[in-house]
């Protein structure tokens, strides 16, 4: 009769029992508690397999302390999951991991003092600790940053190199030494996850716990190569075989991965590298030091090589365009300010922490392949040298002859012509800054004098609206476009009711799926602004712009961006506004919504109260962004009555503060997300309209760019629709010959003007007169 040994049953009713309790308070949602019970439900099974493999017929009082201590550790797991997204009480994770590391300290001694020591229970007590010390290092990246996880990763990395080499995996003598370096760490982490002590001060004592690790985990590295020298373990011929197959695989694949999303198909493995050839061929002909030193080499140039492919692949998806070396690298801040802003500061450390740990994993695996491949071409240079001359004819003759299979070329240097395309993207940008610099220099407008602009606006109240990523996607070509057209239907009808009247068309922006600041800055200066180093080059000087014709015809100028934090030196400076306003200085008291901080009926709320209703003001003209549909779109608010919306508190458990990190990287749902942010900022247009109470009130309404392509899909239109909506029949009138089309809705049809050209038309239009040729 087989015998059903029940201690490692124990683990589950305990570790239900600690989450009863953490679910009661201070409360656990769903994914902490599926974590907490995941980590119990795992002990439970390799227990009960670790004591059928080592045939024990009970467990000793050692083990079941070493078992406390998973239980604990599924607690501290549900309660860090748990702060990703809502506060926890450190106080609470501190206690518990305390209590845990206190359980390290007896079952050893334990053990030894009844002569219970058993290889299970080294075991049990070893993986135990690794997994509280990662989840500990996990709760500590917000703290310290994401290089913390190195310490909690450690042994787990030293597993994953053990498949690639079994010898890391063999048993080495106890050290006790090992022992002290485990229980520094577990102290140290739990130390900094008490955030009693000073920032400097607990990176410094991580640290030096993280170089103990290293050395610790060096020493054991050395110890095993030297056993594995002195007692070889043999490799079957099947297994090198395999190894050597795989490393090939990934250095063609990881060669051949194309840098576009639209390209990514099996098709575009069926080039032979050239770059692949050249390794083989010096690999045959280079002695062993040599060879090796080529096969480092080609392993960081191969990381580097796929880390750029995975920015262009990243900047297509986003962008619609290549990486670019020269002026990319500083959209770093604001990527981490996007990720920090939807998904909170655990959001944007596990962000950092995933892209360092995705480099160190590429590398790794980059150099084992290029050496596995070298060493497999020294070991059997013959076949590999049949195989590469075989390959190199192929490779010739494609190459004269031009095949292709499905567009991709069969003879194909992707390294080469990666190389190749960012010169030639830095060379242009270069050429670019001269060009731009003439441009910079002519100027129509720029010596106007007030009196000769914008006569055909005077007494009006004009809004230059930005509604985030409203673009041609959200209006013609997509299956959610129904649900937008719905709602531009009836505000069409709701303006139409309120004396307004609309007329719209589309424009084609500079940029598409994000840094909307370039499309801001080229509608407002009539200059195509498509990249950052132009951008840079227009706000360092005084181009003539929009915000800075109606100052100096006598408006009052005003921006309002609630996705601002503080002070914009650019919108005094440059765009010359006479107040600026942003999140801190609006009076809201709701929650965040994701990326946006102020929900927009707040924000045209504020506007009209701070602005609009004052006594005896000047016309107002002002540059508002709508950010609520920003990506990642959700969550959203609800609109509500307009006397209810006060302080903003009216919308706290409206949404939960940040959304899920994982959102950002796009799923089924982002389309529908999208759609209803456009439907939500549209309706909080026409509710501002309807409240605002101006007759002389005049707006242009656009988008800035496209969405990105998880939603509006690859190879579309940079096209945004803008509108012209006013009361006064006549303002509408100055645009009839522009060709668009009456209310909310553009002709899927109509004429697509450049976002650059747009302000020399308006002030044209609206009766403003060049002081130059």
């Amino acid at each position: 009769m087989r015998t059903v040994q029940v201690g490692p049953l124990t683990v589950l009713p305990a570790a239900a029992a600690l989450l009863a309790a953490l679910v009661a308070s201070p409360g656990l949602g769903d994914p902490a508690l599926v974590a907490g019970a995941g980590v119990a439900v795992v002990t439970c099974l390799l227990v009960t397999r670790g004591v059928r493999r080592e045939r024990l017929t009970r467990l000793g009082p050692a083990d079941f302390v070493t078992l406390a201590r998973a239980v604990l550790t599924a607690g501290v797991t549900a309660l860090v999951v748990q702060s990703w997204s809502t506060p926890v009480a450190r106080w609470l994770v501190v206690t518990l991991a305390a209590v845990a590391l206190v359980t390290d300290l007896l079952d050893g001694r334990l053990a030894r003092r009844r002569g219970e020591t058993t290889r299970f229970g080294a075991v049990l007590d070893m993986e135990t600790d690794a997994f509280l010390i990662l989840v500990l290092s996990c709760y500590a990246v917000p703290l310290l940053g994401p290089w913390v996880l190195l310490i909690g990763l450690a042994r787990y990395l030293l597993l994953v190199a053990g498949a690639a080499w079994p010898w890391l995996t063999a048993q080495t003598p106890p050290r006790r030494w090992a022992k002290v370096v485990a229980a520094v760490q577990g102290v140290v982490l739990t130390t900094v996850a008490a955030d009693v002590l000073p920032r400097g001060l607990s990176a410094a004592l991580t640290l030096a716990a993280l170089l103990l690790l290293a050395e610790s985990f060096g020493h054991q590295v050395l110890a095993l190569r030297r056993q594995r020298r002195e007692h070889p373990v043999p490799r079957s011929p099947l297994v090198r075989a395999t190894l050597d197959a795989a490393a090939l695989l990934l250095v063609w694949v990881a060669l051949l991965v194309p840098r576009r999303p639209d390209q990514l198909s099996p098709t575009a493995l069926v080039g032979i590298p050239l770059e692949l050839l050249l390794f083989v061929a010096l690999a045959v002909v280079l002695p062993t030091r040599p060879g090796r030193v080529l096969a480092v080499a080609g392993g960081v140039v191969l990381t580097a090589f796929l880390v750029v492919t995975g920015l262009d692949l990243g900047f297509y998806t986003s962008f619609d365009r290549p990486f670019n070396p020269l002026s990319d690298p500083g959209y770093v801040g604001s990527g981490l300010d996007l990720v920090h802003r939807s998904a909170g500061r655990q959001g944007q450390a596990l962000a950092l922490g995933g892209v360092a740990l995705l480099v160190v994993a590429t590398l790794a695996v980059c150099m084992w392949a290029m050496l596995r491949l070298r060493r497999s071409v020294h070991r059997a240079p013959r076949p590999w040298s049949r195989a590469l001359v075989a390959l190199a004819l192929v490779w010739v003759g494609a190459g004269i002859g031009g095949a292709q299979v499905s567009g991709i070329p069969v003879a194909s240097a992707p390294a080469a012509s990666l190389v190749r395309s960012q010169v030639d993207e830095v060379g242009a940008e270069l050429r670019d800054r001269e060009v731009f610099d003439r441009a910079l220099t002519h100027d129509p407008y720029a010596l106007t004098p007030g009196a000769d602009l914008l006569q055909g606006l005077r007494g009006k109240d004009v809004l230059l609206v930005f509604v985030e990523s409203y673009g041609r996607v959200a209006l013609d070509g997509s299956w959610f476009a129904p649900m937008v057209e719905r709602t531009v239907a009836t505000a069409d009808q709701q303006l139409a009711s309120l004396g307004f009247g609309a007329r719209s068309g589309w424009l084609r922006s500079p940029t598409f799926g994000g840094i909307s600041w370039l499309a801001h800055s080229t509608l407002q200066t009539g200059l195509w602004i498509d990249s950052q180093q132009r951008y840079d080059q227009v706000l360092s000087g005084d181009r003539f712009n929009i915000s800075q014709a109606f100052g100096r015809a006598g408006w009052r100028t005003v921006s309002d961006i609630p996705s601002d934090d503080g002070a914009w030196e650019q919108g005094r400076r440059f765009y010359g506004f006479d107040r600026m306003y942003n999140s801190r200085d609006v009076g809201y008291r709701g929650p965040r919504f994701s990326y946006a901080r102020i929900p927009d009926q707040y924000t045209l709320r504020a506007f009209a109260q701070n602005e609009l209703d004052r006594p005896g003001r000047r016309p107002v003209m002002a540059e508002i962004d709508l950010v609520s549909s920003h990506t990642p779109w959700t969550p959203l608010p609800r609109m509500v009555p307009w006397s209810q919306i006060g302080d903003g508190s009216l919308y706290d458990g409206m949404q939960p503060t940040h959304t899920s990190f994982l959102h950002l990287l796009g799923g089924s749902d982002q389309q529908r997300d999208y759609a209803r942010s456009i439907q939500y900022s549209l309706r909080s247009l026409v509710s501002f309209v309807r409240h605002a109470h101006d007759k002389n009130l005049v707006m242009v309404v656009l988008g800035d760019h496209q969405p990105n392509t998880n939603v509006s899909g690859t190879g579309v239109s940079h096209d945004v629709p803008i509108s012209l909506i006013a009361h006064d029949p006549h303002v509408l009138r100055r645009i009839s010959g522009w060709g668009w089309t009456p209310g909310l809705h553009p002709d899927s049809d109509g004429p697509v003007l450049r976002m650059d050209h747009f302000r020399d038309r308006f002030l044209t239009a609206f009766g403003s007169r060049p002081a130059g040729p």
